[in-house]
Parts: structure tokens; C-alpha cells; sequence
């Protein structure tokens, strides 16, 4: 079994709910996939850490650091500076707050430490909608001098979310969209 099949059996069985739900974009649906299930288990996330960073070496721009929008992205992000240290070619992670800080430096941003000024970094979120999350991720990133070389999820819900990144200039990858997730 390769680690993307399994990675989509754990999906199945701890994100992916049927009922009637609302989304964080405000939206009614009638399934739900709560990736922190899967991102948070330990196989989980070594798998989706793992794929998301071949997603990254084999962009075609170089990555220097990985990040996104607490607290979807925490755990992928982390799992994938793991990987990629574990790969003998290490990215640092960085976690972009939902409202700046209120007190030290007051960013938006944390791990710059570990970034240099202006690289080119990969944006990551476990489930993809609207795109809105990453379109703020993109727009606080950006206004801190960095360049986004890669937009990357674990599932794509196919609602929208690749048409509006796409707009705004972004191709988003995904490891799997809905369609592929559900298929037999």
C-alpha cells in the first residue's frame, strides 16, 4: 500500500463525516472533513508530512520555509519541516496568526527567526473550500516581504476554492480533491 492510499483510509475513517454541517466560510453542507483528525494522529501527520513535502521538492520553484494559517495549518506545517529534516534537506515551518500579536513584537508571524528576508515559501491548509483562509495567508505573507512559490492542501473540497486562488494568481496542489477522496 503506498503512504497515499493509506493516508486517504485514515481521512475516511477519522475527517470525513456526512450530516448537515456549517462550514467556516458560512456555507451549508451536507458533509464535513475535519483534517485535524488526521493531521493530529501520529501516522497521520508523518504521511500527510511526507506528501506535501514531495509536493514541495518537486515544485519547480525552491522552497525555503513552510507555513499557514493557525490552526489548520500547525500540525501539517510541522510535519512537513520534520520531513523535510528527515530528508537531509530541512525547510523551516512558520505559523501565521489569526490576529496579530498584542504584545512583544505584535506580528502576525511566528518563526521568523528561521526565514530569510524575502525567500520564497510553500502555503499549506488541510481542507480547502473557499480558498479564503489561504487568500489572508497569501495577503499577510506577502505584506511581510515574502514570496509564495507553492499553495498546497490535503483535500480540495471542489467548491470554489481553486477558481479563487487561481484569480488572484495561485495554482493550487492538493494531495487528493473531494472527488478523488470518495473514489472506490
Amino acid at each position: 500500500m503506498t503512504d497515499r492510499q493509506r493516508l486517504k483510509e485514515i481521512l475516511l475513517e477519522k475527517s470525513y463525516r456526512e450530516g448537515a454541517f456549517t462550514l467556516t466560510s458560512g456555507k451549508t453542507s451536507d458533509f464535513y472533513i475535519d483534517g485535524k483528525q488526521t493531521t493530529l494522529s501520529a501516522e497521520g501527520a508523518l504521511l500527510c508530512g511526507k506528501l506535501l513535502f514531495q509536493l514541495i521538492a518537486e515544485n519547480e520553484t525552491k522552497i525555503d520555509a513552510v507555513g499557514g494559517m493557525t490552526l489548520g495549518a500547525d500540525p501539517l506545517v510541522t510535519a512537513v519541516s520534520i520531513a523535510s529534516f528527515l530528508q537531509d534537506a530541512p525547510i523551516p515551518a512558520f505559523i501565521v496568526r489569526k490576529e496579530a500579536k498584542g504584545h512583544g513584537t505584535g506580528n502576525y508571524i511566528e518563526g521568523l527567526k528561521n526565514m530569510a528576508d524575502g525567500c520564497t515559501v510553500a502555503l499549506l491548509e488541510d481542507v480547502v473550500t473557499t480558498g479564503g483562509t489561504l487568500i489572508k495567508v497569501i495577503d499577510r505573507v506577502e505584506a511581510a516581504g515574502f514570496k509564495v512559490g507553492l499553495v498546497a492542501t490535503v483535500i480540495e473540497r471542489q467548491e470554489g476554492g481553486t477558481a479563487v486562488l487561481a484569480e488572484a494568481g495561485y495554482t493550487l496542489k492538493s494531495i487528493f480533491t473531494r472527488e478523488e477522496l470518495l473514489s472506490k
